[in-house]
């Protein structure tokens, strides 16, 4: 589905890797982030923020890994109103085929008074001096007054002004904690567009929190009112509540055109695949009731609204499945396919092996599944590849085998047996349940100190037979980290959720989760 050419094109900004981040839990390794570029560089969604490259090395290691692979999107680093964090965004997006940074500082009167405890006058000249720096260094620049939905207006229009006069080209309006509601937001945005004297200078953008649950609602109105860059994120990932969904955003202005006098280039088709791997890759499941993307998004049980789709698809469909990534034919592979057919199909989905040993990797655990089940879908088949992604790090700790004893009135006890660095331990514990058995049993063997802050369960496709996909968040010393595991017996798939996780977490890295750092 392409751009309509007589309708201006409306910047999809994607901060999955950036404010999606931001989530508890949800932080990437450098190789997930890059895959996740990846992903939205065939959706084209038109800029990438990478990242907080001041925030850590690893951040800034991750921002320019995506830098140096992706050619067809803006790659993005977010920075403080400071040279520092500047020359640092700077320095990481350097190897982009096109590069931005956005520089941003808190413009709201309990932000500047309580947080960075300035007066506004000096807030709009570092804001001045940072756009100014920014522009010596690269040519695309974006400002971003942070908590912009509870600023005095008359200040925004001081600094927007100011900050377009030093060389920014996209200003990004933010409701940074989702406190506005659509017609308020909307009015502002247009009030800010219609005031600014140099305002045609630059593109407007919003960037909204879903607090109230309005991050969508905020973002179109803003739209609606003349903004022509949306920042959102795959799924609506995001710190506390979350930002407003790329997929909601995209396909809101796609199906009704007939109110919006602008689109976006982004290939919806590639949405369901990319929703998939982020789900994946951070551990949060979609919903199944989610728009779009959630797996009853195009469902129908009612047997008025069975019949009416089956007489014509749009008495209750206003968008098709199709469109949007879903398919109905994923049940093509099984025990019987062979490599070329696994790679065409994973082709298909998006899916690229970086070298034959990890091909090799992946089609090994293909065929070990299909012994298992009779028919793969494609849901399988990315679990296969989030499971490969998860091994990138070190084993430390690697599962040779388990035995769960579980039945009426007695209590649940697991045997494991570990390999730890080439030495092999054995324990047994009970617990409430098999699972919970089989963790303390880890936990004789390994005594890490760890705290279990999450166990997620999700059925990957339908049937007895199904993969289930666990996610485990592990917490030690403030550092947290999401493990993931897939099987169709699910105790052992919690098991390896678990030790993903374990050897995650005794890794060291030189990483500050986002959270650590103030952001839009």
């Amino acid at each position: 589905m392409d751009q309509d050419p007589v309708k201006s094109p409306l910047i999809i900004f994607d901060t999955t890797l950036r404010d999606g981040e931001q989530s508890p839990g949800a932080s990437m390794t450098s190789d997930e982030k890059v895959r996740i570029a990846k992903a939205l560089e065939r959706l084209r969604v038109d800029v990438i923020e990478a990242g907080f490259p001041i925030a850590s090395h690893d951040d800034f290691a991750a921002v320019k890994a995506v830098a140096e692979v992706v050619r067809n999107s803006t790659v993005c680093a977010l920075a403080r109103a400071l040279e520092r964090d500047i020359d640092r965004a700077a320095e990481a997006v350097r190897p982009a085929q096109a590069s931005r940074i956005h520089t941003f500082i808190a413009t709201s009167p309990i932000h500047m008074r309580e947080k960075l405890r300035m007066q506004p006058d000096d807030v709009l000249q570092q804001a001045v001096k940072a756009v100014r720096h920014a522009r010596q260094l690269c040519d695309d620049v974006e400002f971003s007054p942070e908590d912009a939905g509870r600023s005095d207006p008359d200040f925004l229009c001081r600094i927007i002004e100011a900050v377009i006069g030093a060389g920014a080209r996209t200003i990004n309006i933010p409701d940074t904690v989702g406190y506005n509601f659509p017609h308020q937001f909307g009015a502002l945005v247009r009030a800010l567009m219609e005031r600014v004297p140099n305002a045609d200078q630059a593109v407007f953008s919003v960037h909204c929190h879903n607090d109230l649950g309005l991050a969508v609602a905020n973002s179109l109105s803003a739209v609606l009112n003349g903004a022509r860059q949306v920042e959102c994120t795959i799924n609506g990932l995001g710190e506390r509540a979350g930002n407003a969904a790329l997929e909601e955003v995209v396909m809101a202005v796609r199906t009704r055109h007939d109110l919006f006098e602008c689109d976006t280039r982004v290939d919806t088709t590639q949405i369901v695949p990319t929703s998939r791997l982020v789900s994946t890759i951070t551990g949060f499941a979609v919903q199944p009731n989610k728009a779009i993307v959630g797996a009853n998004a195009f469902a129908h049980e009612s047997g008025i609204h069975q019949d009416g789709v089956i007489k014509r698809r749009e008495t209750y469909e206003i968008m098709r499945a199709e469109d949007v990534g879903w398919t109905a034919n994923r049940m093509v592979l099984g025990k019987h396919s062979g490599r070329n057919a696994f790679r065409v199909r994973a082709a298909e989905l998006g899916i690229e092996f970086r070298s034959d040993a990890e091909f090799n990797a992946v089609f090994g655990r293909f065929k070990d599944l299909a012994d298992k089940k009779h028919d793969i879908f494609d849901e399988d088949i990315q679990a296969l590849i989030g499971e490969g992604a998860t091994r990138q790090v070190e084993e430390v700790f690697t599962l040779l085998s388990l035995k769960v004893s579980s039945e009426t009135g007695r209590r649940p006890r697991a045997e494991i047996t570990l390999s730890q660095s080439g030495t092999t331990q054995t324990a047994v514990a009970e617990g409430s349940g098999p699972v919970d058995a089989a963790f303390k049993a880890i936990e004789a063997i390994v005594t890490s100190g760890i705290q279990l802050q999450l166990y997620s369960v999700n059925s990957i496709t339908s049937g007895t037979d199904s993969q289930g996909e666990v996610t485990v968040r592990l917490e030690k010393g403030g550092r947290i980290v999401n493990g993931h595991g897939a099987d169709t017996d699910i105790v052992v798939a919690s098991v390896k959720a678990y030790l993903n996780a374990l050897n995650k977490i005794i890794t060291p890295v030189d990483r500050a989760h986002p959270q650590a750092s103030k952001a839009v």
